[in-house]
């Protein structure tokens, strides 16, 4: 069974669209997933999620791991009823957490031993466990266990750490392959392998190549948007890309700013994540077709606009700056939501855009309009 369908392409660029068939339902690509790490997305109810018209969210394997912990998952039969929300769900395996909770850990060849980092206790991850937790969260799209490195790494380091991905990439397809044998249903859950190497290009290559031989179902690009330049993250990404069987689909770890999701999509990139909408948000920022603005600012005291016209959010919809000003200047915790709410809709309406750009034949045509509206010189 084909489960992921390309059903446009542009001409001039390597953007395109599809669907990804999953067993919670279809998700039209390119999609932008908000991050749900612990079961939920920072500030909303899943009502919330579903009115931004969120096609697939993520959450994460390791927090979910801890807490509320597997035996609770068991009980609520998986994530999905657990948090009432009832379309696809990807999972990250943790190997970000591993890396960003690096004082908290030890890599062996044998997988991860690491203390919670909510009370301290000894736990040991190994690729095959990491399969087991994700099929009791019920996700529909699973990752392979990683090292993730942070940039700039040495070629050595890089090296060490994609020969230990990928020996844990095949121990987690072999695992996987014997659960997925088990599966009910007629769309069984779908492995993304994730691809390591750094900058370097020829690890890069080999992981792709590497995954491909294992036969992941799609690819995930790990390892980047973790501390090197924006010109290294994007020279690398379309090394990597060109090793990539077309017929696949991408996912872009972690990436969320808009002129990045532009730039990668052009690049070949179907897929991507990011807390950076409702961090921000909780911070006071918001994204709008004009660029970022901060509420906090005293201009927008007494501002009676939306905070994006072109928007149809709730928050456009029914409040002006001034309001959300006053409400972030006060910590009321409903500018936590109402900012979350815009910037969320704000990246899926991007995606939209591109996807009918893409359709249409426009991609470089619609992308210039918006950076030259997004990031004026």
């Amino acid at each position: 069974m084909t489960y992921f369908e390309i059903t446009a392409k542009d001409k001039e660029t390597n953007a395109r669209t599809g669907i990804l068939k999953t067993s919670h339902g279809p998700v039209q690509t390119p999609v932008f997933m908000p991050v749900a790490t612990h079961g939920s997305v920072k500030a909303l109810s899943q009502s919330d999620i579903q009115k931004i018209g969120s096609e697939c969210i993520l959450s994460n394997t390791y927090h979910l791991y801890l807490r509320p912990g597997i035996e609770t998952l068991k009980k609520f039969c998986g994530l999905h009823n657990f948090m009432n929300y009832h379309k696809p769900i990807l999972t990250d395996s943790g190997g970000f957490q591993v890396y960003s909770l690096s004082k908290l850990r030890k890599i062996t060849e044998n997988g991860v031993h690491f203390f919670s980092h909510w009370d301290g206790s000894s736990h040991f991850f190994t690729p095959e466990r990491v399969i087991d937790y994700q099929a009791v969260i019920n996700s529909d799209i699973w990752t392979c266990l990683d090292v993730c490195l942070e940039n700039p790494a040495s070629y050595e380091q890089a090296k060490d750490g994609l020969k230990k991905t990928m020996k844990w990439a095949e121990r987690s397809a072999e695992h996987f392959a014997v659960l997925r044998k088990k599966h009910h249903g007629d769309t069984p859950p779908l492995l993304f392998g994730i691809v390591q190497g750094a900058v370097f290009e020829d690890l890069r290559k080999e992981s792709v190549i590497h995954l491909s031989d294992i036969g992941v179902d799609g690819f995930a690009i790990g390892g980047l948007s973790v501390g090197e330049t924006k010109k290294q993250m994007m020279e690398t990404l379309v090394a990597t890309l060109r090793h990539i069987p077309k017929e696949k689909p991408v996912y872009f770890m972690g990436l969320g700013t808009p002129e990045d999701i532009w730039n990668a999509v052009e690049a070949g990139v179907d897929m991507f994540d990011c807390v950076l909408p409702t961090r921000n948000a909780r911070n006071g920022q918001a994204l709008t077709s004009k660029g970022k603005i901060y509420v906090k600012n005293s201009c927008y005291k007494n501002d009676i606009t939306p905070l994006d016209p072109e928007c149809d959010c709730e928050t456009c919809l029914n409040y002006a700056k001034g309001y959300l000003s006053h409400l972030y200047k006060t910590r009321e915790l409903l500018s936590h939501r109402l900012l979350s709410i815009h910037n969320l809709r704000f990246l899926i309406n991007q995606l939209h855009a591109v996807r009918k750009a893409v359709k249409e034949g426009n991609f470089k045509e619609k992308k210039r309009e918006f950076f030259e509206s997004y990031l004026p010189r």
